[in-house]
């Protein structure tokens, strides 16, 4: 088993910025791909970004892309999301997310561990 702890979140204004983190416990992280997604009040659940088990490879929706920095650091048992430029419709909940295989996936039902979220919040 893995555990997933979110932290980082807030309430900032648009183009602002935040450093959401991800800790885990329990099973090594080091061989399995993580991901970040988030839901929005009324939305479905959908990938913002997601990274492989070395680092070495990355994905962002496109709604994120040039703005959001995926990143990992096994030896922290850690991954991160570098969220910059925010705008008012990146509010939501966003969750950490690790699955038992290395490579990425950009489908939620691949992820087997999920932690419970931690909200942004961005005032316009």
């Amino acid at each position: 088993q893995v555990q997933l702890v979110e932290s980082g979140g807030g309430l900032v204004q648009a183009g602002g910025s935040l450093r959401l983190s991800c800790a885990a416990s329990g099973r090594t992280i080091s061989t399995k791909a993580m991901g970040w997604f988030r839901q929005a009040p009324g939305k479905e659940r959908e990938i913002v970004a997601t990274i492989n088990y070395s680092g070495g490879s990355t994905y962002y929706a496109d709604s994120v892309k040039g703005r959001f920095t995926i990143s990992r650091d096994n030896a922290k048992a850690s991954m991160y999301l570098r969220v910059n430029m925010l705008k008012p419709e990146d509010t939501a909940v966003y969750y950490c997310a690790a699955r038992n295989s290395g490579s990425i996936s950009y489908s939620g039902y691949d992820y087997a561990y999920w932690g419970q979220g931690t909200q942004v919040t961005v005032s316009s």
